[in-house]
């Protein structure tokens, strides 16, 4: 495996990336349950209701994880950018998981605690996580333009506004 990784550097950079996310959303996930299940148990709100509190914290946790961890090497494009494409992603992942919880109790009429975790907090977390790990690497937190994939965003001198990082600015002036 090691010889295997070691003539594809992409897989084994790929491989440490989808265990870094799968660390940092194994902590969200445990949030997601935990948060979940507990509004569910001492609260009135509807399921639905309950599923999007648990899974909002889940958000918080999964953005501090992934962005100065899982994605930590690639291009900083602006924490305001970065920060409302990934509410923007994760609003998308959670209606995945919500649209799952929801077919459930609507359309199969499963609206037991198991079945209601099953549907929410199994397969649409699953569902969600993998819309979530793609559009993470493509568009949140793209790679560096040197890195040469053709997802990541160009820089050019007249997209660059900080006089710093100009090249003119060396320092000596």
């Amino acid at each position: 495996m090691r010889e295997f990784l070691a003539r594809h550097p992409r897989v084994a950079g790929l491989a440490a990336e989808v265990g870094k996310f799968g660390s940092v959303g194994a902590v969200a996930y445990v949030v997601q349950v935990a948060v979940t299940n507990l509004v569910w148990a001492v609260t009135d709100v509807s399921l639905l209701v309950g599923q999007m509190i648990g899974a909002s914290c889940a958000i918080a946790v999964a953005f501090v994880g992934n962005r100065f961890w899982t994605f930590a090497d690639r291009a900083r494009t602006g924490y305001g950018r970065e920060t409302f494409l990934f509410l923007v992603m994760n609003g998308v992942g959670m209606l995945i998981q919500v649209g799952c919880l929801g077919f459930a109790v609507y359309v199969l009429g499963l609206e037991g605690r198991l079945a209601s975790n099953i549907a929410g907090n199994v397969v649409g977390v699953g569902l969600g996580t993998l819309f979530r790990f793609f559009s993470y690497r493509a568009w949140v937190f793209p790679t560096r333009p040197d890195e040469g994939e053709e997802h990541a965003p160009a820089r050019s001198e007249d997209t660059v506004t900080d006089p710093v990082d100009r090249p003119e600015h060396s320092g000596n002036t």
